[in-house]
């Protein structure tokens, strides 16, 4: 894989990256939405620190993470409990036939 470096701001500070090609457009696209993020609660709350500013915007994201980490082991378990209905179900319909 051919990696290359890049340059990302958020929150007005240049960030050197040295990243794989592919990952290029995901990682554009998240110093986005963080430095969106962080304009939304500087234009909502009192916060005069950037790095107050980036705390919010890395605890809202950890949580989202977490619920949809949640989320996923939920379907993860309901997929894995139809699957073992359906291999029951055709284990019995193998054993009358």
């Amino acid at each position: 894989m051919e990696e290359f470096t890049i340059s990302v701001n958020i929150a007005d500070r240049p960030y050197r990256l040295t990243i794989k090609r592919e990952e290029e457009e995901v990682i554009r696209k998240a110093a986005n939405k963080i430095n969106e993020k962080v304009k939304n609660y500087s234009a909502n709350y009192a916060f005069n620190d950037k790095q107050d500013l980036l705390a919010m915007v890395a605890l809202e994201e950890a949580t989202v993470a977490l619920n949809n980490e949640h989320k996923l082991s939920d379907i993860d378990n309901s997929v894995v409990n139809d699957l073992n209905d359906i291999d029951q179900m055709l284990t019995e319909n193998l054993k009358i036939k």
